[in-house]
């Protein structure tokens, strides 16, 4: 059976030979199950009732092809979270995809690639912090990236008095380590939202543990003209 990626304490070994059956057909029913795992009906029908609550498999009645009467069949497959725990290469797929864009077109593409992400971040933000102060802004944009992220936090450097965005968890981070000019589409948003410039002083891909952002209070940014800038030259912008 392929090994599984997500946090899989909790899921016995039989549950995850039957997630990895129905992986591989699909669809299934619990009479497949028990027969290609020599286990009982019963056993089966208690496995996926806890794999059902745990929200990796969902049922629905359905009627075999060709049949108009009797009885609908259950049938189970993967949820979203269920095929999650499976291997995926969206990480390979993103760094193959920057790599060929920017030999493909060029570096200038890519620069138009990614000020194109933080426009549309932007566009997705700016609602949500009209009208807002500073340390506002800043603790609704502790969402940029997950609703609700308990991994980001606000602080203030007590020398500058600068605020900065502290995360502790990059869901984008085995690309970013490898690509880190994704980061600048991070590091733009928040200066065009904000009106400062905005710097990474801590970096994930620098064995920090984290990235800080600082929000540079003295380098006010006119956010209408300004569209995006690679984080070296953010770094060296007067």
């Amino acid at each position: 059976m392929a090994s599984m990626t997500s946090n899989v304490e909790n899921i016995s070994d039989v549950q995850q030979q039957i997630l990895a059956f129905i992986k591989q057909q699909g669809e299934t029913t619990n009479a497949a199950i028990a027969e290609d795992l020599n286990v009982s009906y019963e056993a089966v029908r208690q496995q996926l009732r806890q794999l059902e609550a745990a929200q990796l498999v969902v049922s629905a009645k359905k009627r075999p092809e060709g049949q108009r009467v009797g009885r609908p069949t259950r049938v189970y497959t993967l949820s979203k979270a269920g095929d999650h725990l499976f291997p995926k290469a969206y990480d390979e797929l993103a760094v193959e995809l920057i790599d060929t864009l920017a030999a493909a077109l060029g570096p200038g593409a890519l620069r138009q690639v990614l000020a194109s992400l933080a426009d549309e971040n932007v566009r997705q933000w700016a609602p949500h912090v009209q009208d807002k102060s500073l340390p506002e802004r800043l603790e609704a944009l502790k969402g940029i990236y997950l609703e609700d992220d308990p991994y980001m936090a606000v602080d203030q450097d007590q020398a500058s008095g600068e605020l900065r965005l502290v995360e502790r968890n990059c869901p984008y981070l085995n690309v970013a380590f490898r690509r880190p000019a994704l980061c600048s589409v991070t590091i733009s948003t928040l200066s065009r939202l904000l009106g400062y410039v905005v710097t990474r002083e801590k970096r994930f891909q620098d064995g920090d543990g984290r990235c800080v952002f600082r929000v540079h209070l003295d380098r006010p940014i006119n956010a209408d003209a300004f569209r995006f800038a690679f984080e070296s030259e953010m770094n060296h912008s007067s």
